[in-house]
């Protein structure tokens, strides 16, 4: 396969990864409801690990049936607390009760990944990380928050692993690239 592909996802940090690592991509988000369907997943006993594929999939899939022969990667990343999935908040009262509820606790990120062509899933990969948060106070965790630009604390799960984020945890087991967003050893792995 070659290196040019559509990225159905708005993200720029996944974007910067896909480039920095010598793909040219375009990108097509796919504009699905995500809490609906995670809303649905739930209730059909899904676990984190299945939403978050089931999420990149749709993506994929959505976006590759649209254009014939191109390769689509739709990506997705999930927090799982104890079997809980926690969402991405929508303002920013939202995100402090959210880093209340990881505070001084371990949780996973999982980043799924789809490679879809002609509306079919072609390929999948999800992996996980593990990352324990310090037990910060409410001011510490504040603080952070200020930092924190609205556009990045809507699309990076509460923290930017990459930049300010790295601060809240103790312990970080894991991929990084997995923790923001797109697990890249592997797609290189499929693609190239």
């Amino acid at each position: 396969m070659n290196n040019k592909i559509v990225l159905a996802s708005n993200s720029k940090v996944r974007k910067n990864i896909l480039e920095k690592n010598g793909f040219k991509c375009d990108v097509k988000p796919a504009n699905i409801d995500e809490e609906t369907v995670k809303e649905s997943l739930i209730k059909e006993g899904a676990t984190p690990f299945l939403i978050s594929k089931n999420l990149a999939e749709l993506k994929a899939n959505k976006i590759s049936k649209n254009l014939n022969g191109a390769v689509v990667i739709g990506a997705d990343s999930v927090i799982d607390l104890g079997g809980n999935i926690i969402s991405k908040p929508s303002s920013r009262e939202e995100a402090m009760q959210i880093l209340k509820k990881l505070n001084g606790k371990m949780h996973y990120l999982i980043s799924s990944v789809c490679v879809s062509k002609n509306g079919q899933m072609i390929w999948n990969y999800t992996d996980k990380a593990s990352l324990t948060m310090k037990n910060m106070s409410d001011e510490d965790l504040e603080k952070y928050l200020s930092k924190i630009t609205d556009d990045a604390l809507y699309s990076y799960n509460v923290y930017q692993i990459e930049g300010e984020g790295r601060a809240l945890f103790s312990k970080i087991e894991g991929d990084k690239n997995t923790i923001m967003g797109l697990p890249i050893k592997k797609i290189k792995e499929f693609l190239l």
